[in-house]
C-alpha cells in the first residue's frame, strides 16, 4: 500500500460538478492498493497517518499530529501510485489491484483511519473521475510505502 500524505490548509473533491468532500486544515491522503496488501498494512499506515507529527506547535516546530490539532482528513483512491515507468513512456499499472480486491481494502482503510483519528473521514468515490483541489500547507508532502517501512 502506498500513500501520499499532504498537509493542507484546504482540500476538496468534486465529482460531476458536485463537491463530495471538503475540509480545511488537515490531510489529503492519496492511497494506492496492490494485491499483496492486507489488514496489517492498513493498521500500520492508519496509526502512522493519525499520529504523524507534521503540524506546527506554538513555536512553529512540527510536533503535532492531525489528531492533536483536531484536523480533518480526505482519503482518495489513486491506482496511479503503482505506476511502473521503467519501460517506454506509457506507465504500466499492472501492480495496482483490480476493484474487486481494492475496494474492500480501501473501505477497511477508511474505517480503520476513522477509528485511529476518532472522527469521520471524508472520501472521494472509488473509481470515479474526481477533481481534487488542495492548498498544500508548507508545502509538506510525505510518501509512505507499507512494504518499505523505513
Amino acid at each position: 500500500m502506498k500513500v501520499v500524505i499532504q498537509r493542507v490548509s484546504s482540500a476538496s473533491v468534486t465529482i460531476d460538478g458536485k463537491i463530495v468532500a471538503d475540509i480545511q486544515k488537515g490531510l489529503l491522503v492519496l492511497i494506492g492498493i496492490e494485491d499483496a496488501d492486507a489488514q496489517e498494512d492498513i493498521d500500520w499506515l492508519c496509526q502512522k497517518i493519525a499520529n504523524l507529527r507534521i503540524f506546527g506547535d506554538a513555536n512553529e516546530v512540527m510536533n503535532l499530529s492531525v489528531k492533536d490539532i483536531d484536523g480533518d482528513i480526505i482519503v482518495v483512491s489513486q491506482f496511479t501510485l503503482h505506476a511502473l515507468t521503467k519501460k517506454g513512456n506509457r506507465p504500466s499499472y499492472i501492480k495496482a489491484s483490480k476493484p474487486e480486491i481494492a475496494i474492500p481494502l480501501y473501505d477497511n482503510f477508511v474505517k480503520s483511519l476513522e477509528i485511529d483519528l476518532g472522527k469521520k473521514i471524508q472520501t472521494g468515490i472509488f473509481g470515479a473521475d474526481m477533481k481534487v483541489a488542495m492548498v498544500n500547507d508548507g508545502p509538506v508532502t510525505i510518501l509512505i510505502d507499507s512494504k518499505n517501512r523505513e
